[in-house]
């Protein structure tokens, strides 16, 4: 058996392409199906996400599987093979293995370190399995893909550091203040990462939300989503007093917070520290108010900042996560080679089982009055003899000191130097390799 994988992804096929290919709940299953038939392919997984659509099958003859999920995609998405084949990528054997564990251990991601490609992949393993499209060998490459995966996470700092502005956020907000719980945050206007930048301190347990928009109907409606408190932009001044993070993202041509504003709430404030997340451009707030004891303006360039920061981080620690992936790659390789090998092992051991049977029953036909004792100390003997002959073959086969282009001549001797494809001798089945 051979893994291969053929695919497109974010790195090798614009949007366009990707969207032509993408395939949604029914159809994956529908797809599977369809793979299933196909002679080429023994067991098939089907991944499909936004950023990517792979095949990932086991097979005897990897160039032909090839073709087939060529012709597969062409055939399911009618689209000429010729105008998306310089798309689409190949990997056989390592490292076809080596592609699925990088992919789940999020290495071959968009953002590097994102977490929700491992539960995709759950999920198209979940699918095949349900669709029977799996067998032994897909069913080990998954689950190790998954362990794997666990490990990256586990032993690496790969998903610790904010790689997006809203993180980005919280991450700085949490080292002001430590913890956010009892946070109160004031948002102000509308914009899409300033709303997920509110979700994300709601997440870590901000106590509270305060919601100012020039249209108070958009205040309210934001508030109710954040069970909050709209309140009206006259009342802005007013609640600096009380909030803890102010986040802006308005359409404003100028500042909406400036120093003299916040140095009127100094006092009521009593010293506290007031984190300001300015995502607006043009800016909203007044960078001058770093000035100002205990208050910390950041805007959406320091953002930025932190985040190529902490993607270089996350760079450093992929370095390590690529050694993890490339051990599991060799531990499975290993045991899918053991494969080849098992089939000449239970062949040589029924053989030689086979022949001390028959050996046995003409031994104890010339010794009728022999007892239970006596035959059963015999049967140990004989069982003890042909272990101690199997232990050095079967060593020498599972070792796998040899490489790859010999272990079909080394199967091939074995088997004809013991006549395992002989049917008629031994009572063993014939079999090939």
């Amino acid at each position: 058996m051979e893994i291969v994988l053929v695919g497109l992804n974010h790195k090798t096929a614009p949007v366009g392409i990707r969207e032509c290919f993408a395939f949604d709940a029914l159809e994956a299953e529908e797809g599977l199906r369809a793979l299933g038939l196909l002679p080429e392919l023994a067991e098939i997984v089907l991944i499909s996400t936004c950023n990517r659509v792979e095949v990932v099958a086991s097979c005897q003859e990897p160039d032909q599987a090839v073709t087939a999920i060529k012709e597969f995609l062409s055939r399911t998405k009618n689209m000429p093979l010729e105008q998306f084949e310089e798309n689409l990528f190949v990997h056989k054997g390592d490292e076809a293995v080596q592609h699925v564990f990088r992919v789940a251990a999020s290495l071959d991601s968009m953002v590097l370190g994102e977490p929700q490609i491992l539960g995709q992949m759950k999920e198209s393993f979940r699918k095949a399995t349900t669709v029977k499209t799996t067998g032994a060998v897909l069913n080990r490459l998954m689950h190790r893909c998954f362990m794997t995966a666990k490990r990256v996470r586990k032993e690496t700092g790969i998903g610790d550091h904010a790689v997006s502005i809203s993180y980005a956020a919280v991450e700085l907000a949490r080292k002001i203040f430590g913890e956010l719980s009892e946070k109160k945050v004031l948002l102000i206007g509308a914009g899409e990462m300033a709303e997920l930048a509110v979700e994300h301190l709601l997440t870590h347990r901000a106590s509270g939300v305060f919601v100012a928009n020039r249209t108070f109907e958009r205040a309210v409606s934001l508030a109710q989503r954040f069970q909050g408190t709209p309140i009206r932009f006259s009342e802005i001044e007013e609640y600096l007093k009380i909030a803890d993070i102010i986040i802006s993202s308005t359409g404003a041509p100028g500042y909406v917070l400036e120093k003299k504003d916040v140095k009127k709430v100094l006092r009521a404030r009593k010293n506290r520290p007031l984190f300001f997340i300015d995502i607006a451009v043009p800016r909203d707030i007044d960078p001058d108010i770093n000035d100002l004891s205990n208050n910390f303006v950041y805007d959406i360039d320091d953002l930025q900042g932190v985040i190529d920061r902490n993607l270089d981080e996350r760079q450093k620690e992929a370095v390590r996560a690529e050694r993890i992936v490339d051990e599991n790659v060799i531990t499975f390789r290993k045991w899918l080679e053991g494969l080849d090998i098992v089939p000449t092992i239970v062949s040589l051991q029924q053989k030689l089982e086979a022949i001390r049977q028959a050996e046995m029953a003409k031994t104890l036909a010339y010794i009728p009055n022999l007892d239970a004792n006596g035959r059963d100390a015999i049967d140990r003997l004989t069982q003890s003899i042909i272990n101690k002959v199997m232990h050095d073959p079967i060593l020498f086969l599972k070792a796998g000191g040899h490489r790859e282009k010999q272990k079909k001549d080394i199967l091939g001797f074995a088997r004809d130097m013991f006549n395992l494809n002989n049917s008629e001798d031994g009572g063993c089945s014939p079999h090939k390799e």
